[in-house]
């Protein structure tokens, strides 16, 4: 955990120090930068100091053989190569060139990955933070964009974004690997690489392994192609998410001599505090998990509300931060079944359930059945007893003493908060994308996972073991060789040519000046960093955000209706872009800036016009 520990706090205190800094002096900068990354080793040498060895663990344990046999299991190993295998396949050829093209591994990350890159270049070019967002121009940035502010940092200093997404990616593989392994061994790395339902069964019909999860109706997609390699927030909250799980099960454990403190206080203080600026879901969950240890377990509620109270203003501000100053609107709803009725997800109950998660939740039901029985049977009698006619305020005086005393198993807490994780996301939606709502239930299915294995699976003979694993794990197995398998010619993301003039001519532009371009995901622009008047139109959907309006504006402008010149004032334009893309999708514009407007500069990529100060 020290390695971990260590490296998360470099993430974390780097990012931090960015932030902090970079908003005192209106951006960053080479210095800033290194300073930052600089506070950032500083941090993660002194967790690596604070944070005590497995062998130290093992010592005070009294079980020295543990240090030398942990990592004995052949299973441990076969699972060690597999996730290497994904890790190395999907961040090596993350993003690369193949001649003038520049490619990706990922059919899912086509969008998400322009977005990243965007976030990245544009904290990299030095706006003032927290910046306007890119994407759209009357809102500031809507994203809890912590990983992109981290690498941006390299990106100042003249790293290659390649290289440092692919080192990134590979070493949030590695530490993920790791927390998952301290969190719920071989068996949740097993329901982390091969999460699935039903629909990989069809390898049985076709002998093909194909990615039968991510057609577009599953909605249980692989959460290592759909969601790690594609959410980069992930990259740093599954790992930071799993330390704190481990760190608050070993210090609030239920089992007699095993309690102690994984991480130190101030540790445990960044990687909670910190988390809404690199992943907001995760901070949720974690909440659930914060709350329902403070209610049913006595030792942790003194700590856990001094956390909860030490982190609240750093968490608020953060989330202040990526909500747009809470100018956001809320996109919390009602929304029963989760994706069960929307669009091409839409299925029968029984067949939506069935087909997504398979054996899973059927488990997850008998696991919860028998927890649930046995902590009821281990309850003292008298947690439930009055004495006859106490009077109101004795019966509220004594209830007030017994729910003090109250107490369950670490196992029924994370269990009941899987549960209610699971139960919030079926009927609150979180985005408006319901679909978004993955980004929580992994909680919930990652929360699951150890109890299921060591209360349920593992108590049975090797046989019944074996044929459980091959039930949950076989179908998503499939999906995740098959996924890694579809991307194996890749697929054109931009022009190397192109986004690389277009990136150099810019240079000499205001950083802070507002383009008017098509709205794309990969538009040259947007991967130099540079802020456009409306971005790719699903990006901002999912951010809340109803560009309508606003497209429809640019759309006349772009097309040279009306008082267009006017439209440009209000939609805050400095300069206007005519390439490639806008010269395909509006194509019948009269174009009356090449007579009215000076033009700022031009090359084989197209022009860029000049509209004068914003008004």
């Amino acid at each position: 955990m020290r390695l971990l520990s260590s490296g998360l706090v470099y993430v974390a205190v780097s990012s931090l120090a960015a932030l902090v800094i970079g908003i005192v002096f209106d951006g960053l900068n080479e210095p800033i930068s290194l300073i930052s990354l600089c506070s950032g080793a500083v941090a993660g040498v002194t967790a690596f100091i604070s944070v005590p060895s497995a062998s130290v663990a093992s010592d005070k344990s009294g079980d020295k053989a543990n240090q030398f046999t942990r990592y004995g299991s052949i299973w441990l190993w076969v699972l060690g190569a597999v996730f290497g295998m994904f890790a190395c396949r999907s961040f090596l050829w993350l993003l690369y060139y193949d001649g003038d093209a520049v490619r990706i591994q990922s059919p899912h990350n086509l969008g998400d990955l322009g977005l990243h890159i965007a976030y990245i270049r544009n904290f990299a070019n030095g706006v003032k933070l927290w910046p306007d967002s890119p994407l759209y121009v009357f809102s500031k940035l809507r994203y809890p964009a912590g990983i992109d502010l981290f690498n941006a940092l390299f990106a100042n200093l003249g790293f290659d974004l390649r290289h440092q997404l692919a080192a990134t990616g590979l070493l949030a593989s590695i530490a993920t690997f790791y927390a998952f392994y301290r969190w719920s061994g071989a068996f949740g790395i097993a329901g982390f690489l091969f999460n699935g339902g039903a629909a990989g069964y069809q390898f049985f019909q076709t002998w093909k392994f194909l990615a039968y999860q991510d057609t577009a109706n599953i909605s249980w997609k692989s959460i290592p192609l759909t969601m790690f390699v594609t959410q980069r927030g992930l990259l740093y909250a599954i790992p930071a998410g799993l330390a704190l799980l481990c760190h608050w099960r070993g210090k609030y454990g239920s089992e007699a001599g095993v309690k102690r403190e994984i991480l130190p206080n101030w540790v445990e203080y960044i990687l909670y505090a910190t988390m809404p600026l690199f992943h907001i879901h995760t901070f949720l969950a974690l909440n659930f998990v914060v709350i329902l240890l403070v209610i049913a377990r006595p030792e942790s509620r003194r700590p856990l509300i001094g956390l909860v109270a030490a982190a609240f203003v750093p968490a608020t501000c953060f989330v202040w931060l990526i909500t747009d100053n809470f100018h956001a609107r809320s996109v919390f709803g009602w929304h029963p079944g989760w994706t069960q009725n929307v669009d091409e997800f839409a299925m029968p109950f029984l067949s939506f359930w069935f087909v997504n998660f398979g054996l899973v939740l059927p488990l997850a039901l008998v696991l919860v059945a028998i927890v649930g029985w046995n902590e009821w049977k281990t309850l003292p009698a008298a947690t439930f007893e009055l004495p006859g006619s106490p009077g109101l305020l004795a019966t509220m005086r004594l209830l007030w003493k017994q729910a003090l005393k109250f107490e369950l198993s670490t196992d029924t807490i994370f269990l009941a908060a899987a549960s209610l994780i699971f139960l919030f996301t079926c009927f609150i939606k979180t985005a408006p994308w319901e679909w978004d709502n993955i980004k929580i239930i992994i909680w919930a299915y990652f929360l699951v996972l150890p109890i299921l294995w060591t209360r349920l699976i593992k108590p049975w003979p090797v046989l019944g073991r074996a044929t459980i694993c091959a039930i949950l794990f076989l179908s998503g197995f499939v999906n995740l060789l098959g996924g890694l398998a579809a991307g194996r010619p890749g697929f054109e993301f931009a022009s190397r040519a192109e986004a690389d003039s277009v990136a150099s001519v810019i240079r000499k532009f205001p950083i802070e000046a507002r383009f008017a371009a098509f709205p794309t995901y990969n538009h040259p622009l947007l991967l130099a960093g540079r802020k456009v008047v409306c971005g790719y139109p699903g990006h901002l959907w999912t951010q809340g955000i109803d560009a309508g309006p606003v497209e429809r504006k640019l759309e006349s402008l772009m097309l040279g209706n009306g008082d267009w010149m006017q439209l440009g004032r209000e939609l805050r334009i400095h300069y206007l872009f005519w390439g490639k893309e806008e010269k395909i999708n509006y194509a019948t514009s009269s174009r009356p800036w090449e007579h009215k407007l000076p033009v700022a500069a031009q090359g084989s990529w197209g022009a860029i016009y000049d509209f004068g100060p914003s008004r």
